[in-house]
């Protein structure tokens, strides 16, 4: 005697419908939240440097990467990496520059809040608080740091060294010196109003001197 079906089995067919079963597939998961926090970040590449070591059997090359990390809202970081090739040595300045971010405040989410002065070995830079629609003047290693650190006005300029490592920690000297009206006014036990205060009318007067 032939077996029928139970109407009240589940069809496991190819053509069956999967009911309730939940979508395993790479499209259905959702980020966790390191792959979130890791798809905010902005990510430039600044210089590749290759070396060749002569070896018996020829030369051998590997290379040097220096990458600027940043969330476009305040947090940047740089790093350095060394591999044989150039994929994985970008990868190792990457994760270097994310464990080495720090966060500036901005004046308006835009510009600095004042003048800076940094330098590192042979380099030296000065950074400028700049009025809206100025945008970035920066050359080179130094405007990859303000794009991705969120800056849209800026004026800055490098002094001494051509070298991207120098030019971008003295980069980085420049913005851990500089300091937010609520800082200051914490510090010197004011109210911030007053700080920024006196900070616009020290700026009226210099534009009515000039």
């Amino acid at each position: 005697m032939a077996r029928t079906p139970s109407s009240d089995r589940p069809d496991r067919g190819r053509g069956g419908e999967r009911g309730d079963r939940p979508n395993r597939g790479r499209g259905g998961a959702e980020q966790t939240p390191r792959e979130r926090e890791e798809s905010e970040f902005v990510d430039k590449l600044v210089h590749i440097n290759r070396v060749a070591k002569v070896v018996k059997g020829g030369r051998r090359f590997a290379f040097a990467a220096l990458v600027v990390v940043g969330d476009a809202k305040g947090r940047v970081g740089c790093g350095s990496g060394k591999a044989r090739e150039v994929p994985e040595a970008i990868r190792k300045a990457t994760e270097q520059a994310k464990r080495n971010m720090i966060k500036i405040a901005l004046r308006e989410g835009r510009t600095l809040h004042h003048d800076a002065f940094g330098h590192f070995g042979a380099g030296r830079v000065i950074l400028r608080a700049a009025p809206a629609g100025t945008g970035i003047i920066a050359g080179g290693p130094m405007r990859a740091v303000f794009e991705t650190m969120g800056v849209q006005d800026v004026v800055a300029k490098c002094l001494g060294t051509s070298n991207p490592h120098n030019m971008i920690k003295a980069t980085f000297d420049a913005l851990i010196n500089l300091a937010s009206p609520r800082h200051v006014a914490a510090k010197r036990g004011k109210k911030v109003g007053e700080i920024i205060g006196r900070r616009d009318g020290a700026a009226a007067a210099a534009a009515a001197g000039a």
